[in-house]
């Protein structure tokens, strides 16, 4: 086959640092080009809604095109697709994952437009299983580990990242438009939308919000065998993955989970914690 063609900055991307596998540097930084781009087109930038959703579904015809090996790309994305189609061929990757990043990309778009949120915890994951979880699924191909244990592992650790992700940012999102907590649980906790839309962190809130995080990190540590599945230098770099999620967890429970108005992140001093931490998984 045809050498890959060169990708210019993949080294920004973590998921493709000096822990990869050298091989697979350049497919995974084709996924991660792809899945950043169809990121920004529907949520970067000023753009209508309206203009977001025929810009991804531009995008998805391009992704076909990549998926059949037609050369038929829009001039606009022609460096991501020619790249991914590369991957694709190379590595044989499963089409359905690419098409689910697209197809939560579009949600996110839609929800954002209606100002809606989560009926539920089960639309919620179901959500994360479509904008998290195919990324996972994916580097595993790469990877070679297929078995149904690995992937559900697997499955776990992306979706808790995406919780840990949503319930870290809430003083983002909600000035954005975008509301994560289902409804459900903000009726179990007493919790108006209205007041979530307001960010006002009192009681009801912060115990919405510890219930939240306690759900996320419960469900990284479902995942965490996976870490001895995923070979060689990898498997440490999912090792720093899987802690730091944990630590950011951490990071919200100091806070007393007042993250309605603060966004914890991670300093200097945390990675030493993260590094002692993925040594002793």
């Amino acid at each position: 086959m045809q050498s890959p063609p060169a990708i210019a900055h993949y080294e920004n991307f973590p998921v493709a640092s000096f822990l990869c596998p050298a091989h697979l540097r350049v497919p995974i930084a084709a996924i991660y080009h792809f899945a950043r781009t169809a990121d920004d087109l529907a949520d970067e930038g000023d753009a209508l809604p309206a203009q977001r959703l025929a810009d991804l579904a531009a995008y998805r015809a391009d992704l076909q095109a990549a998926c059949t090996a037609s050369p038929d790309f829009s001039p606009r994305w022609t460096p991501v697709f020619a790249h991914l189609q590369w991957a694709i061929q190379a590595h044989a990757l499963p089409h359905p994952l690419l098409h689910d990043l697209l197809d939560a990309f579009v949600q996110d778009v839609e929800k954002t437009r209606d100002r809606a949120g989560y009926r539920d915890e089960a639309e919620l994951w179901d959500y994360c299983r479509r904008s998290a979880n195919p990324v996972g699924r994916l580097l595993l191909h790469l990877y070679g580990v297929t078995d149904a244990a690995s992937l559900a592992q697997s499955d776990a650790i992306c979706t808790a990242l995406q919780l840990i992700n949503f319930w870290q940012d809430p003083s983002v999102d909600l000035p954005r438009g975008r509301l994560y907590f289902p409804s459900d649980l903000c009726a179990r906790f007493g919790v108006h939308p209205d007041a979530l839309w307001a960010r006002e962190q009192n009681q009801s809130a912060t115990q919405l919000i510890a219930a939240c995080a306690s759900t996320a990190r419960a469900e990284m540590l479902k995942g965490t065998e996976l870490v001895h599945a995923v070979p060689g230098r990898a498997g440490w770099e999912l090792r720093l993955v899987v802690q730091g999620g944990l630590r950011i967890l951490d990071k919200i429970e100091a806070l007393n989970f007042a993250t309605l108005q603060t966004r914890p992140t991670l300093k200097w001093w945390d990675f030493p914690v993260m590094l002692w931490r993925a040594v002793w998984m």
